[in-house]
């Protein structure tokens, strides 16, 4: 059996396979931006196989490796949709690790490589059927679960979590104190915050740019959820052009109020999960982390909180795989 495994994470836009030794380590790690959305436009699948192909051929070639040092590859994210490379239907919450496991899809894809693919599933909230009346209580993940069942391991004792997993798509997962994935809500902030600071009026203020981490500004972040709650989004929006004008010039300070701006909503989402009393655990990479952390301690709502520290040097994807490889016994040390 070989003595490295591999994780794949596809994801809308982007794609990262690594490479991992039996010490749980990264060795390598390819990405490409392409996801599921090409693959959406194109009708077909085929460029997100073309893409995995060369990803896992290149992270062998580079570490001078074979597919006989490989004991498997675990596959998670949006790679499990319709417009992936295989559609694993979701499961329906409450989701347990190894309920989890037990749902796991091993499929061969001799095309793209001589070894299976273990697909983790997605999980979808226990709301059946859907309709006018309650599909605002239904919600989806590909990819998060995985993330979240990293989290929720480093986290101790037994109580219920809100998990914060900020990205394009924000996801606020519900765990119960047994360590079970009760139900998760999404928001588009992320792209909402890519389009304002691209495609707008408001792209000159911020000169198309994000905040860079560096330049993390609490107040102005908070500037912008104060205007956001007041005004409501939209005028909140174009406030910055007035900053801009008349306030303030420097694009990153705006950005930062853009970013605020932009995480009221989600603010006001979380709050409508009604679990006070569960700890909040706030992931992702800054400044998102920061931000969403600091407005919900600005907010008041959540007494117990903690923003997650990573442990590992493992991407919360990769690391949540290998846990999972490892319980389901894919991992043969």
């Amino acid at each position: 059996m070989g003595n490295y495994f591999i994780t794949i994470d596809t994801g809308t836009t982007n794609t990262r396979v690594s490479l991992i030794d039996h010490n749980n380590e990264l060795v390598s790690m390819e990405s490409a931006e392409v996801g599921v959305k090409n693959a959406a436009i194109n009708g077909n699948n085929q460029i997100i196989k073309e893409t995995i192909k060369n990803c896992l051929e290149v992270l062998l070639s580079k570490n001078h490796l074979t597919y006989y040092d490989i004991c498997c590859i675990m596959a998670s994210g949006m790679i499990t949709s319709n417009v992936g490379l295989v559609e694993i239907p979701h499961i329906q919450a409450p989701v347990s690790i190894n309920k989890l496991i037990s749902n796991i899809k091993t499929v061969s894809l001799p095309e793209v490589c001589p070894i299976p693919f273990h697909f983790i599933p997605g999980i979808k909230n226990n709301s059946e059927p859907v309709s006018y009346q309650n599909f605002e209580s239904m919600d989806i993940m590909r990819g998060e679960e995985t993330e979240a069942f990293a989290v929720i391991h480093s986290a101790p004792g037994n109580e219920p979590l809100i998990l914060v997993l900020p990205g394009s798509h924000m996801k606020f997962i519900y765990v119960s104190k047994e360590q079970e994935i009760l139900h998760c809500i999404t928001t588009i902030s992320g792209e909402l915050i890519s389009c304002i600071t691209k495609n707008t009026i408001i792209a000159d203020a911020v000169k198309h740019s994000f905040v860079n981490p560096s330049e993390y500004d609490r107040d102005m972040v908070i500037l912008g959820y104060r205007t956001s709650q007041k005004n409501g989004f939209s005028r909140a929006c174009f406030c910055c052009r007035i900053l801009n004008q008349f306030v303030q010039n420097d694009p990153q300070k705006l950005a930062n109020y853009i970013l605020g701006v932009s995480l009221q909503c989600d603010i006001m989402a979380i709050k409508n999960f009604n679990h006070s009393a569960a700890k909040v655990i706030v992931a992702g990479k800054e400044p998102l982390q920061s931000a969403i952390y600091d407005l919900l301690k600005f907010d008041g709502s959540f007494p117990n909180m903690e923003a997650y520290i990573p442990c590992h040097h493992l991407s919360l994807s990769a690391l949540g795989a290998s846990l999972i490889a490892e319980q389901a016994g894919f991992l043969p040390w």
